[in-house]
């Protein structure tokens, strides 16, 4: 039988920091209880595709001053939309098929917090953005 609903949920982590209230908005609640334990856990997967995608790109990234770094990583995912859809893709995935069709309902809205995450996720970490070093994390 196929518990994919359960699995997907038992190996998320936990955040206790954020926690959902009844006050909080549809978007503030799908964010805190559904992305962010999300991009916890892909976290790893992240980091490597942003030093691959960096790579691809002349490498010009890991050149650069840290705050044109954090400019960079900004950009790139607003910017390139093939990059920002495979972000997309790798938390969409982690989606049960109840938080796809409420992610479904306000698609605009919830990609917009999403990418945020993203992007404060990888500028937060920039000391991991570097080729070779994404190995020994995750």
């Amino acid at each position: 039988m196929n518990d994919r609903h359960n699995d997907i949920l038992r190996i998320r982590p936990q955040i206790k920091k954020h926690q959902t209230f009844e006050t909080m908005s549809d978007e503030e609640r799908f964010q805190n209880s559904t992305l962010r334990p999300i991009l916890k856990l892909q976290n790893p997967l992240l980091l490597a595709s942003f030093v691959n995608y960096a790579t691809k790109h002349k490498g010009v990234f890991f050149d650069i001053p840290t705050d044109k770094q954090l400019a960079y990583i900004e950009n790139s995912v607003h910017k390139d939309q093939k990059f920002r859809n495979a972000l997309k893709g790798m938390i969409i995935g982690q989606f049960t098929v109840e938080e796809y069709n409420i992610y479904t309902q306000n698609s605009s809205q919830l990609n917009k917090r999403m990418m945020s995450l993203v992007i404060t996720r990888l500028q937060d970490q920039l000391q991991l953005l570097v080729p070779g070093v994404l190995s020994k994390v995750g």
